[in-house]
């Protein structure tokens, strides 16, 4: 019936003297075990018994290989705990691997992993600060808090393991800390899981949902596995010991039960079901064990195989006994017990027999006991025994009763005689019981359920009981036969998501006049989806269905979960369609002989336009979810942002998998992304009838009850929204070369004068939206700093004589605008009247602060843009210096960074470069130093208006003069080890300054005789606080003198200038001078550690 092969690998012999021998771990999933077993009379060493790790490296120095498995168990739990924590610790974890991921770039692996543990202790001491987390009981909260910061301490471990430098110096320590991890995962975790549940469905039954957990994570993680650090003289070194096994076993056992205890203590006792709840929460746990022992999980009580099939066999037996009775009561005659129609004690007895001996008669075939022909006649009478006893308990007629019975016995003669005709004559007979069954007690019922009438239903329902007792038949049929498998497994998916479709989003049951609402549980949900793509996984990997039907499973069982999150009565066949339309580049390209099989270029475009499609039939999902997020309908542009985007992200597949090497469509994604993204920022206006086809939007948008629940919004123009748009995709399109402004001179003249019309028409109509004067000043501004930029960056023959007027243009409207806006606002004053004048003057205050910010903006623009190429151009000569001139013309000869140096400039330099245009324009320093100190200039006239002249704000304003270059004018001495000296010499004056002015006000605003009795304000406040402020003098004259001639001083002079900071820290009246007093013992300590390191760098050269 099929070949020899098949036959071997879905089954094994029955004779008795067959001994099964031991599976490797990629067929332990087997799902049919085999019959036979023969207690070997040596076990193998435990090791043996281990799973092998997912990579094949067998160093000391290989990474950590279980990454996938601690990302499922971790990064959930994560997501709680910020969801706990709020914003505040977001902000404080982004920073902190923001700072980690910058120094790792930077190639300081210590400080970066320093930082990630601190910025993970940082996290934690701001999640004690805002979260929520509190309950009536302080042990509880207690326990809760230590949890999540065992949780954050988890995280920190295996971001740990992650440093490539830690597991090549430190093996024992990550090994250490490997352990460490699979001991604490499954302790932790599972409470984790279990409170956020709890939080979501309540604590009804959290003791099983505990369970369950402690299950999932015991069998990843406390299955012996080898090291992903182990040696080659240990291959096989697995890496929990006998004490954390141990622990593990009896967390798994005993904590479910005493956490239910400890819950639901009050009730306990008070019922049957109470009482069978605490041996279900026992002894499910304590067969779950017995079953992973079959994969070495208790490797620590015996290494004989015998005594543990022993202990199998013998605790199984009575482990069973208990969890059938209480599930007995528990679940089928609690819930079942109107289908029963057997009167007792008989009920009792039969039911009894139906779970208690297809209990044992599945864990007897299970363990292989079902090995001769005694135990098979035994295993047969069993069976049939079984499904007499069904029969009669649910009523079937005496005349049908002889067909549970033959279908009984072919089931049993298909798990001892492997023949494919018994089990289809089993799914045949089986087929017409459930029939029979829902014919007999729904059939007949006038109740509408889902949507449709209960006859409907129970079509459906029988339809999926076939197609499910035909399928497992259909995969063990020959290869040329699995199309049949496939048809049938996609079409049970079907008719599964279209069930549970009408469950989800049709809640009402209508029954004799009588309507009610019957929620379908989420947690069926999740349960068929597991199953489903578990089943699905399964049969791939043993070659049973192909890769499209794998597909197709896989989208139509992920796509149920959309159900938990959003209830709309299409959402499950849009998602399906939308994950049909994504999923191909990822699940169907794949070649054995390749990671990634490459699409074809039509391939490409077709499957693009596919996702665009799908998309496009998503637009009433993404409306509900935008809506359910805002709180009211979104605007045209989110939803076609949100659209856009979606697309975009979809097709990122195709091009990072099948068209990496394709720079245009790199560069087409990064458009389509940002378009994307600016409509959901801007939102500019836009009117999509398209999007009104759907009658969801449309009554939305057209709903009379809009005003009087959202209530009245002013609406504003928001056109100018699109111009930046275009500015931004403009730019975007000319980096990535899009827009080939590199090499056509006309071409980069009209980007940059477009570019810079739209932003300052854009700047115009937002910002100074009522002074229409002066908007072709501030976009001729614009368009000159355009310019400048553009043409700086990438040069022509011309730029060095056009460039310098231009910038000197954009000065000159500097204080034309300024003065026009002021003439205009002055001339609004004098024609308000007065209750306008005060709201007129603050207009002006705020339009200057604007313009003068607009201004520093360009300046600071020029400057980068200058300094950047000088830059570049100091690092291009420091380069050709270190190439030989003999190996200019060899490319062979290059090391790979100087090859693609070459490679890079001989492909992006334009025909006048920058090297040409520094040494024809010497005016390019003087105009980058110009821009610095006008921008710096302007930002202290900004902080002297908006701050008062605050002390904080000199140390943001300094770091500007960073940009200041060495010219051939006003900085000829000015170098790179001169490059700190502005800002500690600004720094200085800057305080000085405040502080004198500090002194100045007490002065004159003080009362002198008063200030005389008691020292307050007056001279002898002056000469005091003038006193202290010369003290520190000394320090920063020494200090600035350091940083621009880096001359050693002695180390006495140091000494003995410090402690003159400290009168002006301890007596002072003024703020200023103590912050003076403060950073000068801060420069004086700078200036020593300086010193001795040059010192010692001084001693190691000689």
């Amino acid at each position: 019936m099929f070949d020899e092969s098949l036959g071997r690998r879905a089954f094994l012999s029955a004779s008795p003297s067959s001994s099964s021998p031991p599976l490797p771990a990629t067929s332990s999933f087997s799902p049919i075990r085999s019959p036979s077993f023969s207690p070997p009379s040596r076990i193998p060493s435990t090791t043996s018994r281990l799973h092998p790790p997912p990579s094949s490296s067998s160093s000391s120095s290989s990474s950590f290989s279980y990454n996938a498995r601690i990302a499922l168990a971790l990064v959930p739990c994560v997501l709680f705990l910020l969801d706990l924590g709020g914003t505040s610790v977001i902000a404080v974890l982004t920073i902190g691997l923001m700072v980690s991921y910058i120094l790792d770039s930077l190639g300081l692996k210590l400080a970066a992993f320093i930082s990630v543990w601190f910025s993970l202790i940082a996290a934690q001491i701001a999640f004690f600060f805002a979260s929520s987390v509190s309950f009536l009981s302080i042990p509880v909260t207690v326990l809760a808090s230590f949890f999540c910061g065992y949780v954050n301490f988890l995280v920190g471990v295996w971001a740990s393991l992650q440093f490539k430098w830690m597991q090549i110096e430190n093996p024992s320590i990550v090994t250490a800390l490997e352990r460490l991890l699979f001991a604490c995962v499954p302790i932790a975790v599972p409470a984790m899981f279990t409170w956020a549940t709890v939080s979501a469905v309540g604590m009804q039954n959290a003791g099983y949902y505990y369970m369950v957990f402690c299950c999932v994570f015991y069998w990843l993680f406390s299955i012996p596995r080898p090291s992903s650090f182990h040696s080659k003289q240990e291959p096989t070194d697995q890496i929990l010991g006998s004490l954390e096994s141990c622990f593990h076993t009896l967390h798994l056992l005993f904590v479910p039960l005493m956490f239910h205890v400890g819950s639901h203590h009050s009730v306990i006792f008070s019922s049957s079901e109470s009482i069978c709840d605490l041996f279900l929460l026992f002894f499910i746990p304590f067969l779950f064990q017995l079953y992973a022992s079959t994969r070495g999980a208790l490797w620590w009580v015996t290494k004989n195989e015998h005594e543990i099939y022993k202990i199998r066999i013998v605790n199984g037996a009575v482990a069973m006994v208990m969890v059938v009775i209480c599930l007995e009561i528990r679940v089928v005659f609690h819930s079942f017990a109107k289908y029963m129609h057997a009167s007792p004690p008989i009920n009792y007895l039969l039911v009894t027999v139906v779970m208690l001996g297809g209990a044992s008669a599945a864990g007897g075939y299970a363990v292989g006991m079902v090995n001769d022909a005694f135990s098979s006649t035994v295993f047969t009478t069993l069976m049939v025994l079984i499904s007499g006893a069904g029969a009669i308990v649910v009523g079937l007629p005496v005349l049908l009763i002889p067909f549970p019975l033959i279908s009984g016995f072919y089931l049993a003669r298909f798990f001892t005689k492997k023949s494919l005709s018994s089990y289809f004559v089993f799914a045949s007979l089986g087929s017409l019981m459930v029939a029979w069954f829902v014919m007999h007690n729904f059939w007949d019922l006038n109740i509408w359920v889902a949507g449709m009438s209960l006859k409907s239903f129970c079509k459906l329902i029988v339809a999926d009981a076939i197609m499910a007792m035909a399928v497992p038949g259909l995969a063990l049929l020959p290869s040329k036969l699995f199309f049949l498998t496939e048809i049938g497994l996609v079409a049970h998916a079907l008719l599964l998501c279209y069930v549970e479709d009408r469950f989800f989003n049709y809640t009402n049951l209508y029954y004799f006049g009588y309507d009610d609402d019957v929620m379908y549980p989420s947690y069926m949900i999740v349960l068929t989806t597991c199953m489903g793509l578990a089943l699905a996984r399964r049969l791939v990997v043993d070659h049973r269905i192909g890769p499209k039907s794998f597909w197709i499973l896989t989208c139509l069982y992920s796509s149920k979960l959309v159900l938990l999150f959003i209830a709309s009565k299409s959402v499950l066949w849009v998602t399906s369609a939308l994950f049909l339309a994504i999923s191909p580049p990822l699940l169907l390209y794949k070649d054995r002989s390749r990671v990634a099989s490459k699409m074809k270029q039509w391939q490409g475009f077709t499957h693009a336009g596919v996702v665009a499609i799908a998309s496009w039939l998503f637009r009433e999902t993404i409306f509900e979810a935008l809506q359910w997020w805002n709180g009211r309908p979104p605007s045209d542009g989110l939803l076609l942002g949100s659209y856009i985007l979606l697309t975009g992200l979809a097709c990122s597949p195709i091009v990072f998998l099948h068209f990496s090497h394709v720079q245009l469509a790199k560069r087409a994604l990064v458009l389509v992304v940002t378009s994307g993204l600016l409509l959901i920022f801007m939102q500019p206006p836009i009117s999509l009838s398209w999007a009104y086809r759907s009658d969801l939007i449309m009554a939305a948008h057209h709903s009379a009850d809009d005003i009087s629940i959202y209530g009245f919004v002013a609406s504003k123009p928001s056109w100018p929204g699109w111009l930046l748009i275009i500015t931004i995709l403009s730019t975007l399109a000319a980096i990535t070369s899009i827009i080939p402004i590199k090499h056509i001179v006309e071409l980069r003249a009209l980007y940059a004068i477009g570019v810079g019309t739209t932003l300052g028409i854009y700047i115009c109509t937002e910002y100074f939206f009522h002074a229409a004067l002066l908007y072709p000043l501030i976009v001729a501004t614009i368009v000159c700093a355009s310019v400048f930029i553009v043409f700086t960056h990438l040069p022509s023959t011309s730029s060095t004589k056009i460039l310098p007027w231009i910038f000197a243009l954009l000065v000159a409207l500097f204080p034309v605008t300024y003065l026009v806006e002021g003439q205009i606002r002055a001339k609004n004053l004098l024609e308000d009247d007065e209750e306008n004048k005060f709201l007129t003057l603050l207009a002006v205050e705020g339009a200057r602060m604007s313009l003068l910010g607009l201004y520093a903006m360009l300046f600071m623009v020029i400057a980068l843009e200058i300094k950047f190429e000088l830059t570049s151009l100091l690092h291009e000569k420091a380069t050709e210096r270190i190439i030989p001139s003999h190996i200019t013309g060899q490319s062979s000869g290059f090391p790979s960074k100087f090859r693609l140096a070459q490679q890079r400039r001989a492909s992006i330099t334009p025909s006048f470069t920058i090297k040409k245009l520094a040494a024809e324009a010497a005016w390019m320093p003087a105009i980058g130093n110009f821009s610095t100190i006008l921008c710096f200039i302007i930002c202290l006239v900004l902080n002297m208006y908006l701050t008062g002249g605050s002390n904080r704000s000199i140390f943001f304003l300094a770091p500007i003069l960073l940009l200041l270059n060495q010219d051939s004018d006003i900085f000829a001495g000015f170098g790179d080890k001169q490059r700190y000296f502005p800002l500690t010499l600004v720094i200085s004056g800057y305080l000085y300054m405040i502080a004198l002015h500090r002194i100045w006000e007490e002065i004159w605003n003080g009362d002198a005789g008063w200030g005389m009795e008691i020292g307050g304000p007056g001279w002898l406040f002056a000469i005091k606080n003038v006193a202290l402020l010369v003290l520190t003098l000394p320090n920063y004259i020494l200090f600035n003198r350091f940083m621009w001639d880096n001359v050693k001083q002695s180390d006495s002079v140091i000494l003995l200038t410090m402690p003159l900071n400290l009168p002006s820290i301890i007596i002072t009246d003024i703020l200023t001078i103590r912050v003076l007093g403060l950073l000068g013992v801060v420069f004086s300590l700078v200036q020593y550690l300086i010193s001795r390191r040059i010192r010692i760098a001084g001693m190691k050269y000689i």
